[in-house]
């Protein structure tokens, strides 16, 4: 159990300082350039994968609420697999995917009550002026790795000569710490999912 609450709390300090740090020191769309495959770009979104929204104000709240219904899933996963001495492999796993869960979480409950928006300027943490209500925050995302931009082959059917960029995903910590969690599933499912 110990290590499981450490694996989360380090996850959950990285990524949320690093969110705070990036909301409040970099203007909405901003980008640091470290390789030409690596930036730090400031996107936020409503908390779905790859920035999708459906349903407005009343999707974003049934997503928020679904998550949370989620994360209790996911924690007496945990917290079953600790009881039963699963497999090592599987606990570190689920505390990834636990703690990346628990940190996106955060952003879209609490994030809309404790920063402003202000145009042509960085956020200001717990801001008299918040930008939105609980559980309508957005998700803040940085990481971005274009490893290769450049247009299709014409000859390719439907996007043939277009241009394309592969790897177009920005990311956070948290999202970084649920595929990894889920990539140890995947990958050494044999060891953590025993026959017993």
């Amino acid at each position: 159990m110990k290590k499981a609450v450490s694996i989360i709390l380090i996850i959950l300090l990285i990524d949320q300082i690093s969110k705070i740090y990036i909301k409040t020191h970099f203007l909405y769309g901003e980008e640091v350039v470290i390789f030409n495959w690596f930036r730090i770009h400031f996107i936020e979104n409503n908390g779905m994968a790859w920035g999708a929204e459906f349903g407005g104000k009343a999707g974003k709240l049934f997503l928020t609420i679904f998550r949370l219904f989620a994360i209790v899933g996911i924690g007496y996963w945990l917290f079953k697999s600790i009881k039963n001495n699963a497999p090592k492999l599987l606990i570190i796993a689920v505390s990834l995917i636990f703690a990346g869960a628990l940190g996106n979480i955060i952003d879209s409950v609490f994030y809309g009550l404790i920063f402003n928006t202000p145009h042509h300027a960085t956020a200001t943490l717990f801001s008299n002026e918040p930008y939105g209500k609980l559980f309508f925050g957005k998700v803040v995302d940085m990481f971005y790795f274009p490893i290769w931009e450049g247009n299709l082959p014409s000859w390719l059917p439907i996007y043939g000569g277009k241009p394309f960029t592969f790897f177009n995903a920005i990311f956070n910590v948290a999202d970084t710490a649920i595929s990894t969690g889920v990539g140890i599933l995947i990958v050494f499912n044999k060891k953590v999912f025993s026959k017993k």
